[in-house]
């Protein structure tokens, strides 16, 4: 009879710790679906960051390219400008030569 007892008493305890058991991984488990969700979200948060900090840069080296571009254009149409005045002033000059002559 007392063997029959802790036999029970031992499948109860079985029961108890397995059911335990059980638990303890449900919330392990629930533990690792919450950690999992705010590492993706944290790595979300950081990618977008990224990518921000990737188009301000773009736009500020674009920027800068932009202005070096308009000072080249500049400095072109100067220089033509003056090659122009240049060759209009020997036309006139041989134009003017011609009619004195």
């Amino acid at each position: 009879m007392e063997l029959i007892k802790k036999i029970k008493q031992a499948e109860v305890q079985a029961k108890g710790i397995v059911a335990q058991a059980k638990a303890d991984a449900a919330e392990q488990i629930e533990q690792i679906a919450v950690k999992r969700t705010r590492t993706l979200q944290q790595a979300e948060v950081a990618r977008k960051k990224a990518i921000q900090a990737a188009i301000a840069g773009a736009k500020s080296q674009a920027a800068g390219e932009v202005e070096q571009l308009k000072s080249q254009a500049a400095e072109q149409r100067e220089q033509l400008k003056n090659k122009a005045a240049e060759k209009t002033d020997a036309a006139v000059k041989k134009v003017m030569d011609y009619f004195k002559s």
